[in-house]
């Protein structure tokens, strides 16, 4: 399920996913956004009342350990 961010005058990309994902590596996902806001992707700095589209991201699990934890 997608959830939504409106945004606000001066936001950048990097920003809103920091805000929208800051335990899965915030600023990194910022392609995620783009991926799923095309129409908005040109802008750098976003304008105010945009309404964004912040899709799920799953959570790689990491099961297998370095071999010093082993």
């Amino acid at each position: 399920m997608s959830r939504t961010y409106r945004t606000s005058q001066g936001d950048t990309w990097d920003l809103i996913a920091l805000r929208m994902y800051p335990d899965l590596g915030g600023e990194k996902l910022m392609d995620v956004l783009l991926a799923a806001n095309t129409d908005y992707q040109d802008y750098a700095v976003l304008p105010a009342n945009i309404l964004l589209n912040v899709p799920e991201v799953d959570v790689p699990v990491v099961t297998s350990l370095p071999p010093w934890k082993r």
